[in-house]
């Protein structure tokens, strides 16, 4: 009882402390035009004790300090491109607004004074790197993809761009989200000369924003910072192209920028394989971002593609700020693709060959809509609905061949199938966030609710053809109707309240609440030749009727510090979790499942100075098993590869931990990243795969072909995957260009079962590239890059193992000759060991284009361009699973000429003003923090 009274005093006299402290608030403006500087650095200074916090300035220029005690304090500001600022302040225990602080720039107080020398690269700031887009040089007509791979760290690997060994998943302009969900097509859609800086960092959730801690759900992010004098008109391009083969392009896009106000207007029609259109396109559609997920100049198969989209943000009054993208796409693929697939512990391999045509049609609308109600509430909606109509028609001519590496190979199963697909699918997201400030209490509390709804219905008309080269007497000729009907439903609410309890420190209270509803009808019918319907009754091995519901609560305490150079968070949570699941048909049964887990997390962060800082994050979380794993029907697209599900499932229990370390050195413009990623996996859902002797009970009804093997999912312990990312870049000025040295070393273990007995597919990787950019001048702009990997596979159920290396060389150069004549070559070499017989191991991808400007001002453009000049254009990808190892080839665009018109379309209120008049304007620190 005296201890409990002491707490209790204890508790008053801290509230009787806070009741002497007040807020800071004010904002940071330029002396130029009074326009806001976001990500401005604010330092709070105590006059007594020399205390420092430290804030940045949000989106819109301002700030603000809580529980603030009585005293006297400097307010000190530096910003970059701007004078440093100070004012002395008094607290007397009521709240402070400061008003508008103006920033003179730095180039005001220098005068006339010429600065020669080279332009500094940028600086760190805590987690947030910033480029300075002076320091990296490109072509007058260059796109922010350019600009950004010629930065430190950042790459393009299998079309995606990569920062600091991490996909980029979310682009903002000015501080203000891109809505949409293409990176590559938001980078492509910005101008190179329109970017003053460009930052990169782990971006935060919204409810992580709100509530001011972190939920662990950060995504890699590029931020934009543009021109001020860049802000008001609009640019864009529109070109038109004719080639060989009947190949054609037409495509637009144009910027609209008002202030607050950006719309962006794409629209695009051809037969090049081109998915998008941006102002960062070059004339004939092959080269820059053309790039295909494997590794090659083009995306699977040869499409045409018709699209449309429009992108905006813009304020609406004061308070409310409006973002969204609507996009419509109508595309036909044709694709040929080879499949040669070893299995590790038989004498036996696959072999496919598979024809698609698939035609799609989809909407996709998404909107966000934050209110800032009031100084102390905020409201953030984020709906997002996509409907897509698909028609696929498929045929998969397979062969399971035995001993293959023999003389005497021969055919076990030859099958033949075709499939005739129609399918519709509508997927509807809305989260609802709200955020309310206690006033000056220094309390917060954040509420948010989430709906997802998705619904498809797919139809399939099938038929078979399958011989059994061992016992012709057991050859199959199917021919079936498959009617499927998904619908998935999930809901959550999530409570946090969070406390200050000190000038550093924070408490937060959670709960969620969170229901994922299935409901999966799959129904197989047989086509009765001599009535020539399909019977009214299914195909009993063949349907599945399945329900599962998921009902997982979540609650836990998280605590906060942070001062100038330390931050550390450390959450500890208790989730009660459900899993209900139901056979419906053919036999109906049920299966119920509770899960209990502790959820801890933690996170530390240390500053050693103004250029470098650590990083250390370790969470976990569950994940629970898809309805395609559970539902137990057996399917047999492919009648020598079968498949079932599992609805005894557990879910999984994830931990991660990642590592990071950056350096950047603004007086030697050196960048050193290190960074290592590592996940251990319970529960893991791996699979357990039958070669020899399938069980009766997966295939009651259905009798396998030889060869045959079944594939059904489990749980098992023992996954784990870390992989570690070093990076150093440096000017050379000896040749004017940028040098970046990167290099990656991976391991994965992968469990999985085969006829009963455990196999780990271990995979390391090692990996190693160099990056030369130019920096010479705005004439001569070239990148020189090459990447190698070298995997070592290893299973522990084969003795044999399958290592590949694979080396991929780029070149990119751009030459503005005399008379408006541009050059312009992209050479892409990729080599391939290791991989299987009748696989292109190798390759050259060249494209090129001569053009010339046209017009007073160089608006115009007439090129000639050639697209895979060789010839040699193909598409490899090699994937290792627990019982097998596969490489597939597929049909890319190959070589074709294409004549191209592009005009330019560029006005800004303040016109084109030369490189050297524009100031530097550096944007939001944006930290993940």
């Amino acid at each position: 009882m005296k201890k409990f009274l002491l707490a209790l005093v204890l508790l008053f006299t801290i509230v009787g402390a806070y009741a002497q402290t007040a807020s800071i608030t004010g904002s940071i403006r330029s002396a130029q035009d009074k326009s806001a500087l976001p990500g401005a650095s604010v330092l709070l200074v105590n006059g007594t004790t020399a205390a420092t916090v430290a804030s940045v300035t949000d989106t819109e220029g301002n700030f603000r300090f809580e529980r603030v005690a009585s005293g006297d304090y400097t307010i000190k500001i530096n910003y970059l491109g701007f004078q440093p600022f100070s004012k002395s302040i008094k607290m007397e225990g009521k709240a402070l607004n400061l008003g508008a602080l103006i920033l003179e720039e730095a180039s005001t107080a220098i005068g006339e004074v010429e600065v020669v020398g080279r332009a500094p690269l940028g600086e760190q700031k805590g987690d947030t790197s910033q480029f300075n887009a002076k320091a990296f040089k490109t072509a007058p007509d260059a796109s922010a993809e350019e600009l950004v791979t010629k930065m430190p760290g950042i790459t393009i690997q299998d079309g995606k761009i990569q920062a600091q060994g991490e996909e980029v998943k979310q682009v903002m302009i000015d501080g203000k989200r891109y809505t949409g969900e293409d990176v590559s097509s938001a980078v492509r859609n910005i101008s190179a000369d329109m970017i003053e800086s460009v930052q990169v960092f782990d971006g935060q959730s919204d409810r992580a924003a709100f509530s001011g801690f972190d939920d662990g759900n950060r995504v890699k992010t590029l931020n934009f910072t543009t021109k001020k004098d860049r802000r008001q008109g609009y640019m864009g391009k529109i070109s038109a192209g004719y080639g060989t083969d009947e190949r054609y392009m037409v495509g637009a896009a144009v910027n609209y920028y008002n202030g607050n106000r950006r719309v962006t207007v794409t629209g695009l029609t051809n037969n090049i394989n081109m998915s998008d259109f941006s102002v960062g396109e070059t004339p004939g559609g092959g080269m820059r971002g053309r790039r295909g997920p494997f590794g090659g100049g083009s995306p699977n198969g040869i499409s045409n593609t018709n699209m449309f989209s429009i992108n905006f943000n813009d304020m609406l009054g004061k308070k409310i700020e409006v973002s969204g993208n609507y996009s419509f796409t109508n595309r036909d693929n044709e694709n040929n693709q080879y499949r040669f697939r070893d299995f590790i512990n038989t004498d036996t391999t696959y072999l496919e060959n598979t024809l698609d045509n698939e035609k799609d049609n989809s909407h996709r609308f998404n909107l966000r809509l934050q209110y800032n109600i009031n100084e102390n509430n905020r409201l953030l909606v984020t709906p997002s609905i996509s409907v897509q109509n698909t028609d696929a028609i498929n045929y998969i001519n397979a062969s399971t061949i035995d001993n293959a590496e023999t003389a005497e190979a021969q055919a076990l199963t030859s099958s033949l199938t075709k499939s005739d697909s129609r399918n519709a699918n509508i997927n509807f997201n809305n989260n609802i966030l709200y955020s309310h400030r206690f006033g000056e209490s220094g309390r917060i509390l954040t509420t948010n609710f989430t709906t997802s709804y998705s619904s498809t219905d797919a139809k399939t008309y099938q038929l078979e053809d399958t011989d059994n080269n061992t016992d012709p007497t057991k050859d199959v000729n199917r021919n079936q109707f498959i009617n499927l009907d998904r619908d998935f439903l999930t809901w959550s609410g999530n409570v946090d309240y969070s406390q200050r309890l000190g000038e550093n420190s924070r408490l937060q209270l959670e709960y969620n609440i969170g229901n994922q509803i299935n409901d999966s009808d799959r129904r197989t019918f047989d086509f009765i030749a001599s009535d020539r319907v399909y019977d009214g009754n299914p195909n009993a091995p063949l349907s599945n009727t399945f329900k599962s519901d998921y009902l997982s609560q979540t609650f836990g305490p998280s605590y906060q510090y942070r001062s100038e150079k330390v931050r550390f968070q450390a959450n500890m949570r208790y989730q009660i979790a459900s899993l209900q699941s139901e056979n419906l048909y053919p036999e109906p049964y049920p299966f119920k499942r509770d899960f209990n887990a502790i959820l801890p997390s933690a996170e530390y962060e240390y500053k050693f100075s103004e250029q470098s800082n650590l990083n250390i994050n370790v969470r976990s979380n569950t994940n629970v098993p898809s309805v395609t794993n559970l539902q137990e029907v057996l399917d047999i697209s492919r009648p020598t590869q079968l498949r079932i599900g599992n609805p005894e499932l557990d879910q999984d229990y994830q931990n991660r931990i990642n590592i990071r370390y950056r350096n950047f050195n603004a007086e030697t413009n050196r960048v050193f990243f290190a960074g290592m990623f590592g996940t251990i996996t319970q529960n893991y859902i791996a699979n357990s795969v039958y070669t020899r002797d399938i069980p009766a009970d997966f295939t009651e009804g259905y009798t396998p072909q030889p060869g045959a093997r079944l594939s059904r999912p489990v749980n098992m312990d023992g996954y784990y995957n870390v992989r570690s990312f070093l990076n150093y870049g440096q000017p050379l000025t000896f040749i004017s260009s940028n040098f970046n040295l990167f290099s990656m070393v991976g391991f994965e273990r992968e469990p999985g079962m085969l006829d009963g007995k455990v196999n780990y597919a271990n995979t390391t990787n090692l990996g190693a590239g160099i990056n030369i950019s130019s920096n010479i001048s705005e004439k001569v702009d070239f990148t020189i890059s090459t990447n190698s990997n070298y995997n070592i596979v290893k299973n522990t159920l084969l003795t044999q193992n399958s290592n590949y290396f694979t080396q991929n060389t780029n070149l990119r150069y751009n030459w503005i000759l005399l008379k408006g004549l541009v050059y312009r070559t992209e050479l892409n070499h990729v080599y391939n060991s290791g991989l299987s017989r009748g696989v292109d191991p190798s390759y050259i991808l060249w494209n090129m284009s001569l053009g010339k400007k046209l017009f007073k001002n160089q608006q115009g453009e007439l090129s000639f361009s050639v697209n895979d000049v060789l010839g040699q254009n193909v598409s490899v990808q090699r994937n290792v699973e627990t019982d097998y190892i596969e490489d597939v080839q597929s049909t890319v665009l190959q070589r074709f000429f294409m004549v191209t018109f592009t005009y330019n379309l560029k006005k800004f209120a303040s016109g084109s003003a030369p490189e050297e008049n524009m100031r530097r304007n550096w944007g939001p620190g944006m930290r993940g923090h």
